[in-house]
């Protein structure tokens, strides 16, 4: 008698083997047993070629997240998500710093190879320009492949460029390493994706906050601490630190579980398939859910494309890039204005501190503000607050940048007046810095809904490039501007600049609903709000984090 079991699921269905190829009525027997599953994927087969020993693949079920969300990283406990985002911030201090401590090796580069500091300031200049590119090049890969290996795959690569520009031979070496370092930065298209993972969009906003202090943070720590390395160690430990700093980051980040969604919800589905309790597929393991080459080059392109094209997108990211290159100019000088005080390389790192202090207080200011607005939200929906009135604080912050550089600009003249009042006016500076990152990101989420991640990236490259020319420009800006009051007029300049790139902050805060019913993306964001409503709980697009959006672009641009 067979001892086979009459009713399996498919995969679990075993013959014996004096009964290799199962009758016809035994099939009909299995296949009944297996229309009574919920959720049955398949249409009926061919009885007499069906075989229950195989899952069936004539019509594949694939998993959605709304299917599965209890393993998504939506669903994690908020202390689990918090460890995580303090793993990002150690990641995102790391890659900044690499960014921003090389003025600190710039002297000994000159001294040891013979070479003019412009040629030397190179080096710094390749590094942020590739990493404007780096950021948008790793993103679609970290969503097709997971968060976690992606960004070790980054650390990795940036770790090995460090050992190259330490070991250096010539210049020639250090620039095609820092070349290298940039492009291979995956910085933070990685790690607000990881956000997007872990909170709803609408909760989004006091971890893009943390990350964001991370994102600033990393560019003063470098040269408070570079100032020590500069003084007491060989221009190579200047790169050595770095590594040792990376390699402590990577083995960090190694605990780290994977947050992006498709990933799980790929294993889901294979942990069912493997426990015989469903058939179905997770994003990618079938044809209709994987992505072609030609849509990721579109996915590419898109933030570079808004950035072109969308106003808001444009001048905001003006903003942000001018914000994000002035701390870059700032390193370049620090040096000939608190060299009139005969600041030691050590004290010129820690004339940067107020800068943190800045950061510190205007991340302070975002946090009750959040609250607020979330509260809002929840108590009335989330169309309930208008994306402008995200802007709100940063009306306030943003003129601190211009107020911040006049003030350092004439207290800077050098003795009898004394170096404490520039320091003063360097935290307004800082306060400026922070809001105009957070608030500019935090806006463009709010008013491009499903196409949030191509203008956030839009506006992260502006800023990596704007910061990455800065270093052509900065020490000539200082030196070459007027007679006596040369270092006075340039920051004089730099906060007039100031005043014409924050004007659009105010335009946008008043008018910007008529200016975003105006873009070409309007019609697509209302039929998804609408679509958002006629269906229940959380929709796919918000669930899975940056590319998944950025998918929906693509598809609707098709139409």
């Amino acid at each position: 008698m067979d001892d086979s079991p009459r009713h399996a699921l498919p995969g679990q269905f075993q013959n014996t083997s004096e009964d290799p190829a199962p009758d016809l009525t035994k099939k009909i027997l299995a296949w009944d047993e297996f229309q009574r599953l919920p959720s049955n994927p398949c249409t009926p087969p061919d009885l007499r070629q069906w075989n229950p020993a195989r899952p069936c693949t004539s019509t594949q079920k694939l998993l959605q997240e709304s299917d599965c969300r209890s393993v998504l990283a939506v669903s994690w406990h908020s202390r689990k998500k918090w460890a995580v985002l303090w793993a990002v911030f150690g990641v995102q201090i790391s890659m900044n710093f690499n960014a921003a401590v090389y003025p600190n090796a710039e002297r000994g580069i000159a001294a040891d190879f013979g070479l003019s500091h412009g040629r030397v300031a190179l080096g710094m200049m390749i590094f942020l320009v590739t990493y404007a590119f780096g950021c948008e090049l790793w993103a679609p890969w970290s969503e097709e492949w997971g968060r976690k290996w992606v960004m070790q795959a980054s650390l990795l690569l940036v770790n090995i460029t460090c050992v190259g520009c330490a070991i250096a031979p010539n210049f020639e070496t250090v620039f095609a390493m820092r070349f290298l370092g940039g492009l291979f930065s995956a910085g933070g298209s990685v790690t607000l994706g990881m956000v997007a993972d872990m909170w709803e969009p609408e909760e989004q906003q006091l971890a893009v906050a943390f990350c964001g202090l991370s994102s600033v943070l990393g560019s003063v720590v470098a040269p408070i601490f570079g100032g020590f390395i500069e003084e007491y160690l060989p221009w190579r430990w200047t790169f050595w630190i770095c590594l040792i700093l990376g390699f402590v980051v990577e083995l960090t980040h190694l605990m780290v579980p994977e947050t992006r969604s498709s990933i799980l919800c790929k294993r889901e589905a294979r942990k069912r398939r493997a426990m015989g309790i469903d058939d179905c597929y997770g994003p990618g393991e079938t044809a209709e859910s994987k992505i072609s080459l030609k849509e990721i080059c579109r996915i590419w392109a898109r933030p570079f494309i808004m950035l072109t094209t969308e106003p808001i997108v444009t001048f905001l990211s003006l903003l942000s890039g001018f914000s994000d290159a002035l701390i870059f100019t700032f390193l370049e000088s620090f040096k000939p204005v608190y060299d009139q005080w005969g600041f030691t390389t050590v004290q010129r790192g820690l004339a940067f501190l107020p800068l943190p202090i800045g950061y510190f207080l205007a991340y302070a200011m975002y946090i009750p503000m959040v609250k607020r607005q979330r509260a809002l939200v929840r108590q009335h929906g989330k169309h309930a607050l208008k994306p402008e009135k995200r802007l709100k604080l940063l009306l306030f912050l943003a003129p601190l940048l211009s107020i911040g550089l006049i003030g350092f600009a004439w207290t800077s003249v050098g003795p009898p007046v004394h170096w404490i009042g520039t320091q003063f006016f360097v935290i307004p500076v800082g306060m400026a810095n922070y809001a105009i990152y957070m608030g500019t990101i935090d806006y463009m989420v709010a008013a491009y809904g499903p196409y949030a991640s191509s203008a956030t990236g839009g506006n992260g490259f502006a800023r990596d490039l704007l910061a990455g020319i800065s270093a052509l420009y900065a020490k000539p800006l200082y030196q070459n501007i007027g007679k006596k009051y040369h270092l006075n007029w340039a920051s004089t300049v730099l906060s007039v600049l100031g005043v014409f790139v924050t004007i659009p902050l105010f335009i946008f805060y008043f008018f910007g609903p008529a200016i975003r019913k105006r873009s070409k993306f309007a019609k697509q964001i209302a039929q998804h709000r609408e679509e958002d409503e006629q269906r229940q709980g959380p929709s796919n697009t918000q669930q899975g984090g940056l590319w998944a959006q950025q998918q929906v672009e693509v598809r609707n641009l098709e139409k």
